[in-house]
This record gives structure tokens, sequence and C-alpha cells, in this order.
């Protein structure tokens, strides 16, 4: 009897085993992380330190950290930026990017919004300028960790009010 109920058992357990393909979904390490596009990104940026060790831009602790501190970048913003004058243009612009082990900025990614945080598009006229000023911009500081030149991440908010920079955040 003990034989047949361990036959019955050993049975029961190799009839239950079937072949089947674990899919396992490819989620990113972060929420925002930002992979490679062959059609968006220079494919002659590296990160220096892998794509799973580029710091999010709440690691940091920094603001914009850009030779000359934030006034050179509103400076900058202020001369490049033509306003384009519209009262229903008015919303939140950010563009996220990544600063590498040197200093170059790539991947940007830009997020619109209006001011209740819906999804909102902007004219083209004034996201193409915002990008194009951004990927401008060469001087971003270097930073370390334990001696170490790190990659991460960086954004900018602009405050659109009318059309025009009303104020660029953080």
């Amino acid at each position: 009897m003990r034989n047949f109920l361990f036959l019955l058992l050993l049975s029961f357990t190799f009839s239950c085993h079937c072949n089947r393909d674990i899919h396992q979904p490819k989620y990113l390490r972060w929420v925002g992380d930002i992979e490679y596009n062959d059609k968006l990104d220079n494919s002659n940026f590296k990160i220096c330190n892998g794509e799973e060790n580029v710091l999010q831009y709440f690691s940091t602790a920094e603001g914009p950290v850009y030779f000359g501190e934030k006034s050179v970048l509103l400076e900058i913003f202020k001369t490049k930026y033509s306003p384009k004058y519209d009262s229903s243009q008015n919303g939140l612009i950010r563009i996220r990017f990544i600063v590498n082990c040197e200093g170059k900025a790539d991947r940007f990614r830009m997020i619109q919004s209006n001011f209740d945080y819906e999804e909102f598009e902007f004219n083209t006229k004034i996201t193409t300028q915002l990008l194009v000023i951004t990927r401008s911009i060469e001087k971003w500081e270097v930073l370390y960790q334990d001696n170490v030149p790190v990659d991460y991440y960086k954004y900018l908010i602009f405050k659109i009010k009318n059309g025009q920079i009303d104020q660029i955040l953080p």
C-alpha cells in the first residue's frame, strides 16, 4: 500500500510539471530612467559607469551643476529664447537628460503639462527652442563619488506663461 501511495504521489508530481516559458517583463531600474533611442540620441554619447550606475537627480543633492551656476543658465535662455506670445501657452515643460562623467549631456526627454499637471501640448515653436537651447549647453560639471567621476540625471523645468519663460527650476 505504501508503495502504491508513493508511486501515486510521484506520478502526480511529475504530471503537474509542465514546460512553460516564464516571461519576466523588463522594467527599468527607476521610474524615469532614460533608455538609449537610436532615433533621438547621439550614438557617440557614452555612459561611463554602466546604465545601472547613473545617479538619479535626487541622489546628488545638487541643483543645476553648471559652470557659473544658475545665473549663467538663466542668461543663456534669456538671450537665446524668442518668446511666442500666446495666451493659451501656459504650463510646465520638463526636459530631463543624462550628464556623463565627462560633463557631456544627451538622452534628452520632454514632458509637457498645464498648471494642473494634466498633459498639454505646447506650440512646437516653444518646445523646439527649449530643447535646442538645452542641448546646446556644454558646460555641465563633472560630479564625483569617492573621487570617481559619475554619470547623473538632471532636469530643467520651464514655467511658461503666455508663451514666455516665467521661471526655470530648480
